[in-house]
């Protein structure tokens, strides 16, 4: 049976992980595992990640790893729903290096969108949170969604209009109110 991933099962995948690389890797937590990590929350249910580059020893060693450590690990990215915001790479935050991985926060803001765009409320928690921790600056969030707006015809499964008036109606909740 599966367990929720706290800070310290999260952190002894980061360790058993690293006994897989046969080369120089980054991975990136994103979702829960980021939640946790930066501490707003004690537990999720998945551990979110993108290997780059992939690596079959890794691939391999990640049944094994869910096992001992009883969590689920699922390979996915902000990238998987949303189109990759320019300069991703370079946003995200260093968490840890153990052997040949790095770890890393995928993108705030890239995370911070795709929680918007799926619109369930413990995301857009989890969006807020990033605002108020400051890891993310609201208008720079709808300057890189103007940026890929463009783009959304290649996600089929985003209704362009819907997604830009949740954008909108997240950056009135977390704007300050006039008086």
């Amino acid at each position: 049976m599966r367990r929720l991933a706290d800070r310290e099962r999260i952190e002894k995948f980061i360790r058993g992980l690293a006994d897989h690389a046969s080369q120089e890797t980054r991975v990136y937590f994103t979702g829960g595992a980021t939640a946790v990590l930066q501490g707003w929350r004690s537990s999720t249910i998945d551990v979110d990640i993108l290997i780059v580059p992939d690596q079959d020893r890794i691939l391999q060693a990640l049944p094994r790893l869910k096992e001992e450590l009883k969590i689920n690990v699922e390979l996915a990215s902000p990238a998987d729903f949303v189109p990759a915001l320019p300069g991703w790479e370079g946003r995200s935050a260093f968490v840890a290096s153990a052997g040949r991985i790095s770890f890393y926060h995928y993108d705030f803001y890239a995370q911070a969108l795709s929680k918007i765009e799926r619109g369930h409320e413990k995301d857009l928690e989890d969006a807020r949170e990033m605002v108020r921790r400051e890891l993310v600056e609201p208008a720079k969030l709808l300057e890189l969604y103007q940026r890929i707006e463009p783009e959304l015809y290649r996600f089929p499964a985003i209704d362009p209009m819907s997604f830009r008036r949740a954008v909108d109606q997240f950056m009135e909740h977390i704007s300050p109110r006039r008086t």
